[in-house]
């Protein structure tokens, strides 16, 4: 359904530790980098990216926005989790299940550096 999903900073430097551990984590390959951001994905395939906002004014995150990734098991959801915090991010919902959604409904919640939220989720009985 969705080409490219892009979020802004304002800051690459600072946030540019956190995207890479984070998308290493959930085995997003880089598309290509430069000095102020990133795109992750494949050519053809769906892809993210990250960078200051295209009309040059201040990039903001959204109120009831967040992207969520597909996660291959619910260790790489806690991986994307620890790693999220470790590298700059803040906790928006721990690791769990949310039965609401479905019975093996497995994921987490993050805010980057910049305030996006974000969720890597397994769907996954056995994950």
């Amino acid at each position: 359904m969705f080409s490219h999903v892009t979020l802004g900073t304002n800051d690459w430097q600072r946030a540019r530790p956190f995207w890479h551990a984070v998308m290493s984590v959930l085995g997003h390959p880089i598309l290509f980098e430069h000095e102020q951001g990133i795109a992750f994905g494949e050519a053809t395939g769906p892809k993210i990216f990250i960078g200051p906002a295209f009309d040059g004014l201040e990039a903001t995150h959204g109120n009831g926005t967040h992207v969520a990734f597909h996660a291959k098991s619910r260790a790489t959801v806690d991986a994307f989790h620890a790693t999220a915090l470790q590298h700059g991010g803040t906790d928006e919902g721990a690791p769990g299940l949310r039965p609401h959604y479905h019975p093996h409904y497995y994921g987490a919640y993050v805010r980057d550096p910049d305030g996006n939220k974000l969720q890597a989720v397994c769907h996954s009985k056995h994950g």
